[in-house]
Protein backbone atom coordinates (compact mmCIF):
# COMPACT_ATOMS: atom_id res chain seq x y z
CA UNK A 1 0.00 0.00 0.00
CA UNK A 2 1.49 3.39 -0.75
CA UNK A 3 2.37 5.57 1.93
CA UNK A 4 -0.49 7.67 3.59
CA UNK A 5 -0.25 11.34 5.73
CA UNK A 6 -1.29 10.60 8.96
CA UNK A 7 -0.99 12.66 12.47
CA UNK A 8 2.34 11.68 12.85
CA UNK A 9 3.10 14.25 9.91
CA UNK A 10 1.54 17.37 10.78
CA UNK A 11 1.70 19.85 14.13
CA UNK A 12 -1.98 20.36 15.16
CA UNK A 13 -1.40 23.09 18.05
CA UNK A 14 -3.41 26.34 17.51
CA UNK A 15 -5.12 24.92 14.24
CA UNK A 16 -8.31 24.48 13.26
CA UNK A 17 -8.84 20.65 12.35
CA UNK A 18 -11.91 19.84 10.24
CA UNK A 19 -12.36 16.33 10.80
CA UNK A 20 -14.47 13.90 9.03
CA UNK A 21 -16.11 10.99 11.32
CA UNK A 22 -18.85 8.30 10.34
CA UNK A 23 -21.53 9.10 13.04
CA UNK A 24 -24.42 7.59 11.11
CA UNK A 25 -25.12 5.48 14.18
CA UNK A 26 -28.36 3.15 15.03
CA UNK A 27 -30.85 5.71 16.51
CA UNK A 28 -34.47 4.83 18.48
CA UNK A 29 -36.98 7.46 19.56
CA UNK A 30 -33.77 10.51 19.17
CA UNK A 31 -31.35 8.33 21.09
CA UNK A 32 -28.29 6.66 19.78
CA UNK A 33 -28.69 2.52 20.50
CA UNK A 34 -24.68 1.35 19.33
CA UNK A 35 -22.05 3.64 20.02
CA UNK A 36 -19.44 1.55 18.30
CA UNK A 37 -18.36 3.75 15.51
CA UNK A 38 -18.61 6.54 18.10
CA UNK A 39 -15.95 4.85 20.19
CA UNK A 40 -14.46 4.17 17.33
CA UNK A 41 -12.83 7.86 16.77
CA UNK A 42 -12.69 8.52 20.23
CA UNK A 43 -8.49 8.10 20.32
CA UNK A 44 -8.28 10.57 17.25
CA UNK A 45 -10.48 13.23 19.43
CA UNK A 46 -8.42 13.05 22.56
CA UNK A 47 -4.99 13.34 20.89
CA UNK A 48 -6.10 16.23 18.99
CA UNK A 49 -7.27 17.86 22.04
CA UNK A 50 -4.28 16.65 23.86
CA UNK A 51 -2.25 18.35 21.36
CA UNK A 52 -4.35 21.57 21.63
CA UNK A 53 -6.34 21.76 18.34
CA UNK A 54 -9.78 23.30 18.15
CA UNK A 55 -11.83 20.02 16.50
CA UNK A 56 -14.67 21.05 14.05
CA UNK A 57 -16.59 17.56 13.16
CA UNK A 58 -18.19 16.88 10.10
CA UNK A 59 -19.98 13.84 9.54
CA UNK A 60 -23.46 12.64 7.67
CA UNK A 61 -26.55 11.25 8.98
CA UNK A 62 -29.12 8.99 6.60
CA UNK A 63 -29.86 10.23 3.62
CA UNK A 64 -31.73 13.46 3.30
CA UNK A 65 -30.88 14.07 -0.01
CA UNK A 66 -30.49 17.56 -0.02
CA UNK A 67 -32.67 18.74 2.23
CA UNK A 68 -33.04 19.59 5.91
CA UNK A 69 -34.81 17.00 7.32
CA UNK A 70 -34.75 17.28 11.34
CA UNK A 71 -35.30 13.61 12.20
CA UNK A 72 -31.78 13.63 10.42
CA UNK A 73 -30.12 16.08 12.54
CA UNK A 74 -26.65 15.24 14.18
CA UNK A 75 -28.06 16.87 17.12
CA UNK A 76 -28.79 13.61 19.37
CA UNK A 77 -25.24 12.11 18.45
CA UNK A 78 -23.64 15.41 20.23
CA UNK A 79 -24.97 14.32 23.11
CA UNK A 80 -23.81 10.37 23.43
CA UNK A 81 -20.31 11.83 22.08
CA UNK A 82 -19.93 14.33 24.65
CA UNK A 83 -20.74 11.70 27.43
CA UNK A 84 -18.41 9.01 25.96
CA UNK A 85 -15.79 11.81 25.17
CA UNK A 86 -16.23 13.86 28.57
CA UNK A 87 -15.64 16.86 26.94
CA UNK A 88 -18.25 19.58 26.13
CA UNK A 89 -19.33 18.97 22.31
CA UNK A 90 -20.85 22.46 20.60
CA UNK A 91 -23.42 21.75 18.42
CA UNK A 92 -23.81 23.88 15.25
CA UNK A 93 -27.34 23.76 13.52
CA UNK A 94 -26.61 24.93 9.59
CA UNK A 95 -28.77 24.08 6.68
CA UNK A 96 -25.31 24.92 4.63
CA UNK A 97 -26.58 27.08 2.14
CA UNK A 98 -23.75 29.39 3.43
CA UNK A 99 -20.61 28.65 5.09
CA UNK A 100 -21.46 28.73 9.00
CA UNK A 101 -19.22 30.95 11.12
CA UNK A 102 -17.81 29.42 13.79
CA UNK A 103 -16.08 31.20 16.92
CA UNK A 104 -14.02 28.86 18.94
CA UNK A 105 -10.62 28.41 20.59
CA UNK A 106 -8.11 25.54 20.88
CA UNK A 107 -10.22 22.59 23.03
CA UNK A 108 -13.24 23.38 21.81
CA UNK A 109 -14.97 20.39 19.96
CA UNK A 110 -17.90 21.55 17.47
CA UNK A 111 -19.96 18.99 16.03
CA UNK A 112 -21.59 20.65 12.67
CA UNK A 113 -25.26 19.27 11.61
CA UNK A 114 -25.48 17.04 8.45
CA UNK A 115 -23.53 17.51 5.55
CA UNK A 116 -25.96 15.56 3.48
CA UNK A 117 -28.27 18.66 4.25
CA UNK A 118 -26.22 20.53 0.99
CA UNK A 119 -27.55 18.74 -2.44
CA UNK A 120 -23.85 19.00 -3.40
CA UNK A 121 -22.38 16.93 -0.98
CA UNK A 122 -22.86 13.48 -2.59
CA UNK A 123 -22.27 15.21 -5.76
CA UNK A 124 -18.57 16.30 -4.30
CA UNK A 125 -19.55 19.90 -5.49
CA UNK A 126 -16.72 21.84 -5.50
CA UNK A 127 -17.84 24.74 -4.28
CA UNK A 128 -19.22 22.87 -1.18
CA UNK A 129 -16.24 21.32 -0.60
CA UNK A 130 -14.70 24.82 -0.88
CA UNK A 131 -17.25 25.99 2.04
CA UNK A 132 -16.16 23.02 4.44
CA UNK A 133 -12.38 23.59 3.70
CA UNK A 134 -12.89 27.23 5.02
CA UNK A 135 -13.95 25.79 8.42
CA UNK A 136 -10.61 24.95 9.74
CA UNK A 137 -6.71 24.69 8.73
CA UNK A 138 -5.92 20.98 8.80
CA UNK A 139 -8.58 18.57 7.12
CA UNK A 140 -8.31 14.77 9.41
CA UNK A 141 -10.42 11.79 7.63
CA UNK A 142 -11.36 9.08 10.29
CA UNK A 143 -14.16 7.75 8.53
CA UNK A 144 -13.00 4.26 6.90
CA UNK A 145 -16.52 3.39 6.17
CA UNK A 146 -17.25 6.08 4.46
CA UNK A 147 -14.14 6.64 2.16
CA UNK A 148 -15.43 4.36 -1.00
CA UNK A 149 -17.93 7.63 -1.28
CA UNK A 150 -16.31 10.66 -3.23
CA UNK A 151 -18.41 13.18 -1.56
CA UNK A 152 -17.28 16.89 -0.74
CA UNK A 153 -16.97 15.87 3.11
CA UNK A 154 -14.53 12.90 2.17
CA UNK A 155 -12.61 13.57 -0.99
CA UNK A 156 -13.91 16.74 -2.33
CA UNK A 157 -12.57 18.27 1.09
CA UNK A 158 -8.36 16.84 1.22
CA UNK A 159 -7.78 19.16 -2.45
CA UNK A 160 -8.91 22.17 -0.45
CA UNK A 161 -6.78 21.47 2.84
CA UNK A 162 -3.64 19.69 3.63
CA UNK A 163 -5.23 16.17 4.14
CA UNK A 164 -4.46 13.56 6.93
CA UNK A 165 -5.52 10.06 8.07
CA UNK A 166 -7.10 9.63 11.74
CA UNK A 167 -5.88 6.76 14.00
CA UNK A 168 -9.00 4.90 13.44
CA UNK A 169 -8.46 5.48 9.91
CA UNK A 170 -5.11 4.36 10.23
CA UNK A 171 -5.32 1.30 11.89
CA UNK A 172 -7.81 0.19 9.22
CA UNK A 173 -5.63 0.66 6.48
CA UNK A 174 -2.94 -1.41 8.32
CA UNK A 175 -5.11 -4.07 8.92
CA UNK A 176 -6.16 -4.31 5.92
CA UNK A 177 -2.91 -4.10 4.39
CA UNK A 178 -1.40 -6.74 6.60
CA UNK A 179 -4.31 -9.16 5.20
CA UNK A 180 -4.21 -8.68 2.00
CA UNK A 181 -1.36 -6.92 0.68
CA UNK A 182 1.33 -8.21 2.78
CA UNK A 183 0.13 -11.23 4.65
CA UNK A 184 1.44 -14.34 6.49
CA UNK A 185 0.63 -17.48 4.08
CA UNK A 186 -1.30 -19.38 3.98
CA UNK A 187 -4.47 -16.68 3.72
CA UNK A 188 -7.92 -18.45 3.67
CA UNK A 189 -11.02 -15.96 3.07
CA UNK A 190 -14.48 -17.31 4.09
CA UNK A 191 -17.45 -15.43 1.57
CA UNK A 192 -20.96 -15.63 2.54
CA UNK A 193 -23.96 -13.96 2.03
CA UNK A 194 -27.38 -14.51 0.30
CA UNK A 195 -26.02 -13.29 -3.48
CA UNK A 196 -23.53 -14.34 -5.86
CA UNK A 197 -24.11 -11.29 -8.04
CA UNK A 198 -23.25 -8.82 -5.01
CA UNK A 199 -19.82 -10.05 -4.40
CA UNK A 200 -19.00 -11.59 -8.15
CA UNK A 201 -16.16 -8.49 -7.93
CA UNK A 202 -14.86 -9.84 -4.56
CA UNK A 203 -14.93 -13.16 -5.37
CA UNK A 204 -12.53 -12.61 -8.60
CA UNK A 205 -10.43 -10.47 -6.67
CA UNK A 206 -10.02 -12.98 -4.09
CA UNK A 207 -9.29 -16.14 -5.84
CA UNK A 208 -5.90 -14.20 -6.90
CA UNK A 209 -5.10 -13.54 -3.43
CA UNK A 210 -5.71 -16.12 -1.11
CA UNK A 211 -4.83 -19.96 -1.06
CA UNK A 212 -8.21 -21.26 0.27
CA UNK A 213 -11.81 -19.24 -0.36
CA UNK A 214 -15.00 -20.58 1.55
CA UNK A 215 -18.13 -20.09 0.08
CA UNK A 216 -20.50 -19.66 2.86
CA UNK A 217 -24.87 -18.67 3.21
CA UNK A 218 -27.32 -18.88 0.47
CA UNK A 219 -24.42 -18.00 -2.75
CA UNK A 220 -22.85 -21.56 -1.88
CA UNK A 221 -26.62 -22.83 -3.63
CA UNK A 222 -25.67 -21.09 -6.44
CA UNK A 223 -22.45 -23.04 -6.46
CA UNK A 224 -23.55 -26.02 -5.95
CA UNK A 225 -26.64 -25.99 -8.14
CA UNK A 226 -23.91 -24.89 -11.21
CA UNK A 227 -22.51 -28.06 -9.85
CA UNK A 228 -25.62 -29.97 -11.44
CA UNK A 229 -27.04 -30.82 -7.52
CA UNK A 230 -30.60 -30.14 -6.72
CA UNK A 231 -31.35 -27.28 -4.10
CA UNK A 232 -34.60 -27.89 -3.49
CA UNK A 233 -36.55 -24.82 -2.49
CA UNK A 234 -33.08 -22.94 -1.40
CA UNK A 235 -32.05 -19.40 -1.93
CA UNK A 236 -30.11 -19.54 -5.45
CA UNK A 237 -29.33 -17.49 -8.35
CA UNK A 238 -30.27 -20.19 -11.37
CA UNK A 239 -29.51 -17.38 -13.58
CA UNK A 240 -25.85 -17.31 -12.61
CA UNK A 241 -24.67 -21.23 -12.67
CA UNK A 242 -21.92 -19.58 -15.72
CA UNK A 243 -20.26 -17.50 -13.59
CA UNK A 244 -20.12 -19.28 -10.78
CA UNK A 245 -18.40 -21.95 -12.95
CA UNK A 246 -15.89 -19.16 -14.39
CA UNK A 247 -15.59 -18.50 -10.51
CA UNK A 248 -14.52 -22.01 -9.71
CA UNK A 249 -12.30 -22.32 -13.12
CA UNK A 250 -10.52 -18.92 -12.80
CA UNK A 251 -9.88 -20.59 -8.91
CA UNK A 252 -8.51 -23.93 -10.49
CA UNK A 253 -6.17 -22.04 -12.81
CA UNK A 254 -4.33 -20.25 -10.06
CA UNK A 255 -3.96 -23.16 -7.12
CA UNK A 256 -6.84 -21.41 -4.87
CA UNK A 257 -8.89 -23.99 -3.64
CA UNK A 258 -12.45 -23.42 -3.50
CA UNK A 259 -14.55 -25.24 0.05
CA UNK A 260 -18.17 -25.67 -0.49
CA UNK A 261 -20.64 -27.16 1.81
CA UNK A 262 -20.40 -31.33 1.67
CA UNK A 263 -24.11 -31.23 4.11
CA UNK A 264 -26.93 -28.83 5.10
CA UNK A 265 -29.15 -28.23 7.39
CA UNK A 266 -32.68 -28.37 5.50
CA UNK A 267 -36.04 -27.26 7.04
CA UNK A 268 -39.05 -27.17 4.94
CA UNK A 269 -39.78 -23.68 6.43
CA UNK A 270 -38.19 -20.66 7.72
CA UNK A 271 -38.69 -19.95 11.16
CA UNK A 272 -37.32 -20.15 14.58
CA UNK A 273 -37.00 -23.36 15.59
CA UNK A 274 -38.47 -24.78 12.71
CA UNK A 275 -37.50 -28.63 12.50
CA UNK A 276 -34.43 -29.69 10.55
CA UNK A 277 -32.32 -31.93 9.65
CA UNK A 278 -28.95 -32.90 8.30
CA UNK A 279 -28.43 -33.86 4.93
CA UNK A 280 -26.02 -34.55 2.45
CA UNK A 281 -26.00 -32.24 -0.37
CA UNK A 282 -26.26 -35.09 -3.19
CA UNK A 283 -29.82 -35.78 -1.07
CA UNK A 284 -31.10 -32.38 -0.45
CA UNK A 285 -35.01 -32.95 -0.31
CA UNK A 286 -37.17 -31.30 -3.31
CA UNK A 287 -39.55 -29.63 -0.88
CA UNK A 288 -36.31 -28.03 1.36
CA UNK A 289 -34.38 -25.30 2.09
CA UNK A 290 -30.98 -25.25 3.18
CA UNK A 291 -30.54 -22.66 5.87
CA UNK A 292 -27.15 -23.27 7.17
CA UNK A 293 -24.07 -25.70 6.66
CA UNK A 294 -23.91 -28.97 7.96
CA UNK A 295 -21.58 -30.60 11.15
CA UNK A 296 -19.28 -32.05 7.87
CA UNK A 297 -18.96 -28.76 6.43
CA UNK A 298 -18.09 -26.97 9.56
CA UNK A 299 -15.54 -30.12 10.47
CA UNK A 300 -13.85 -29.12 7.01
CA UNK A 301 -13.91 -24.99 7.47
CA UNK A 302 -11.87 -25.57 10.72
CA UNK A 303 -9.22 -27.69 8.98
CA UNK A 304 -8.97 -25.04 6.55
CA UNK A 305 -8.57 -22.67 9.33
CA UNK A 306 -5.89 -25.05 10.80
CA UNK A 307 -3.38 -24.50 7.70
CA UNK A 308 -3.92 -20.83 7.67
CA UNK A 309 -2.15 -17.92 8.94
CA UNK A 310 -4.47 -15.22 7.82
CA UNK A 311 -8.18 -15.23 8.14
CA UNK A 312 -10.79 -12.67 6.02
CA UNK A 313 -14.25 -12.64 6.94
CA UNK A 314 -17.07 -11.35 4.65
CA UNK A 315 -20.56 -13.05 4.99
CA UNK A 316 -22.41 -15.41 7.73
CA UNK A 317 -22.38 -19.17 6.62
CA UNK A 318 -26.52 -19.69 7.02
CA UNK A 319 -29.77 -17.25 8.49
CA UNK A 320 -27.71 -16.81 11.80
CA UNK A 321 -30.18 -14.26 13.21
CA UNK A 322 -33.00 -17.48 13.30
CA UNK A 323 -32.58 -20.42 15.67
CA UNK A 324 -31.24 -23.17 15.25
CA UNK A 325 -29.51 -21.77 11.46
CA UNK A 326 -26.88 -20.11 13.67
CA UNK A 327 -25.04 -23.25 14.34
CA UNK A 328 -22.29 -23.40 11.87
CA UNK A 329 -21.53 -19.46 11.71
CA UNK A 330 -21.04 -19.42 15.80
CA UNK A 331 -19.43 -22.69 15.30
CA UNK A 332 -16.73 -21.51 13.02
CA UNK A 333 -16.57 -18.17 14.45
CA UNK A 334 -15.59 -19.18 17.87
CA UNK A 335 -13.08 -21.49 16.54
CA UNK A 336 -11.68 -18.74 14.71
CA UNK A 337 -11.41 -16.54 17.36
CA UNK A 338 -10.01 -19.58 19.71
CA UNK A 339 -6.88 -19.96 17.46
CA UNK A 340 -6.29 -16.43 17.44
CA UNK A 341 -6.37 -15.72 21.06
CA UNK A 342 -3.83 -18.93 20.87
CA UNK A 343 -1.67 -16.50 18.71
CA UNK A 344 -1.76 -18.90 15.84
CA UNK A 345 -4.25 -16.68 13.11
CA UNK A 346 -4.63 -13.22 12.36
CA UNK A 347 -7.76 -12.57 11.88
CA UNK A 348 -9.99 -10.08 9.82
CA UNK A 349 -13.68 -9.39 9.41
CA UNK A 350 -15.70 -6.49 8.09
CA UNK A 351 -19.35 -6.04 6.90
CA UNK A 352 -22.33 -5.51 9.19
CA UNK A 353 -23.44 -8.99 8.84
CA UNK A 354 -20.37 -10.44 9.51
CA UNK A 355 -19.83 -7.79 12.83
CA UNK A 356 -23.81 -8.98 13.80
CA UNK A 357 -22.89 -12.79 13.56
CA UNK A 358 -19.53 -12.25 15.35
CA UNK A 359 -21.21 -10.26 18.49
CA UNK A 360 -23.92 -13.31 18.43
CA UNK A 361 -21.30 -15.41 18.80
CA UNK A 362 -19.72 -13.46 21.38
CA UNK A 363 -16.21 -13.76 20.29
CA UNK A 364 -16.47 -10.13 18.39
CA UNK A 365 -13.37 -8.99 20.76
CA UNK A 366 -10.93 -11.87 19.60
CA UNK A 367 -10.56 -11.16 16.36
CA UNK A 368 -7.34 -9.28 15.47
CA UNK A 369 -9.19 -6.60 13.66
CA UNK A 370 -13.32 -6.12 13.18
CA UNK A 371 -14.23 -3.24 10.77
CA UNK A 372 -17.10 -1.22 10.83
CA UNK A 373 -17.24 -0.54 7.53
CA UNK A 374 -19.54 -2.29 5.00
CA UNK A 375 -19.26 -0.83 1.49
CA UNK A 376 -15.85 0.42 1.71
CA UNK A 377 -14.57 -2.86 3.60
CA UNK A 378 -16.04 -4.48 0.47
CA UNK A 379 -14.69 -2.51 -1.81
CA UNK A 380 -11.60 -2.54 -0.85
CA UNK A 381 -11.69 -6.64 -0.54
CA UNK A 382 -12.63 -6.36 -4.01
CA UNK A 383 -9.48 -4.59 -5.40
CA UNK A 384 -11.33 -0.60 -6.01
CA UNK A 385 -9.79 1.95 -5.59
CA UNK A 386 -11.18 4.02 -2.58
CA UNK A 387 -11.20 8.06 -3.10
CA UNK A 388 -11.21 8.91 0.46
CA UNK A 389 -8.16 7.13 0.92
CA UNK A 390 -6.45 8.17 -2.45
CA UNK A 391 -6.66 11.51 -1.54
CA UNK A 392 -4.45 10.59 1.54
CA UNK A 393 -1.87 9.23 -0.38
CA UNK A 394 1.74 10.89 0.29
CA UNK A 395 2.68 11.74 -3.59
Amino acid sequence: MPAFRTLDDVNVSGKRVVIRLDLNVPMEKGKVTDTTRIERVLPTLKELLRNNAVVVILAHFDRPKGKVVPEMSLKPVAAALEKLLHHKVQFVFTDWQKAPTISAKPGDVILMENTRYHGGEEKNDAGFAKMLGSLGDIFVNDAFSAAHRAHSSTEGIAHMLPAYAGRAMEQELSALASALETPKKPVIAIVGGAKVSTKLDLLGNLVKKVEGLVIGGAMANTFLAAQGYGVGKSLAEPDLADTAREVLQAAEKVSCAVILPVDAIVAKEFKAGAESHDYGIDAIPADGMMLDVGPMSVDRVKAAIDNAHTLLWNGPFGAFETEPFDAATVAIAKYAAARTRAGKLVSIAGGGDTVAALNHAGVANDFTYISTAGGAFLEWLEGKELPGVKALMKN
